[in-house]
């Protein structure tokens, strides 16, 4: 091993760190650190709860939401409104809603957003099975809750034209979502006002 380099198992710990969304290098290689240095208080604990999350937790077969049970715990709910379906791009769009508690309905998880230049088609989300869910005759309203990005305007304008036969009403957030702004970054009191103003498309 080279003066100054970490062994192998610490390199290998900064790289699966440095893979973590917002996690450059630099900030892989002080987080490794801490967790080496705090062994008992944050890296044994954190593995057992990696550990755990990876034998319990699975992806909700209904809506494509994360839980420890599938369907997942808003699914199962009998008191949500199952007339409304908000569609948000990722788990995280999700939460934040329910973090923010403006919506009683249920939720579609699309996966992403239409990105030609990535390759992401509409084959790559889950945009057919949300067709399927809009045909239920217990659903009666869509809500597009997707991030105000050009992404995500394009995703939001193909999933009307694909839910267009499906008898449903069909919304987008309004107010409160500024042009380029993600749902898991906005305060509950801007979300609160743009569920409220939500338009027909």
């Amino acid at each position: 091993m080279a003066r100054g380099t970490a062994s192998p198992e610490i390199e290998q710990l900064i790289q699966l760190l440095a893979r973590l969304p917002g996690l450059g290098p630099r900030s892989a290689r002080r987080a490794a650190l801490d967790l080496v240095k705090k062994k008992e208080q944050l890296l044994q604990p954190l593995a057992t709860a990696l550990a755990t999350a990876r034998d319990t937790i699975v992806t909700c077969e209904a809506c494509g939401n994360i839980d420890t049970v599938s369907p997942c715990t808003i699914c199962r709910d009998e008191t949500r409104d199952r007339t409304l379906i908000c569609v948000v791009e990722e788990v995280g769009d999700l939460w934040a809603l329910e973090r923010a508690g403006v919506l009683q309905g249920l939720y579609h998880v699309l996966g992403g957003t239409l990105s030609p230049l990535d390759g992401i088609g509409p084959e790559d989300l889950t945009i057919g099975k949300l067709v399927e869910r809009a045909r239920d005759p217990k659903v009666v309203e869509i809500l597009l809750a997707l991030n105000a990005t050009v992404e995500g305007q394009s995703t939001a304008h193909f999933i009307s034209d694909q839910l267009a036969d499906c008898g449903v009403a069909i919304y987008r957030l309004a107010h409160g979502v500024p042009v380029g702004g993600e749902l898991d970054y906005l305060d509950d009191g801007t979300l609160a006002a743009a569920v409220k103003a939500k338009k027909m498309v």
